[in-house]
């Protein structure tokens, strides 16, 4: 399952059952991209285990010992 933060106003682009719980996470811009099964029950499955293995920016920012305005500065 790819999950990929799609920019302001672009709603969520996704199958039925994706769709489903990208709503219910309360995740209004998103495309996804289901590889694999077809199967209803395992896009489910897999949508949950990636948004479950998310990692927040502050998380990410304290592994590599940076600060969190490091992370978050564009153009670097």
């Amino acid at each position: 399952m790819l999950l990929k933060p799609a920019p302001d106003g672009t709603g969520i682009i996704a199958g039925g059952a994706v769709r489903a719980v990208v709503e219910s996470a309360g995740i209004t811009n998103i495309m996804t991209k289901s590889l694999g099964s077809a199967n209803p029950h395992n896009v489910v499955r897999a949508t949950i285990a990636g948004l479950d293995s998310l990692t927040d920016p502050a998380t990410i920012a304290r592994m590599r010992g940076k600060e969190l305005g490091d992370l978050m500065r564009s153009g670097a």
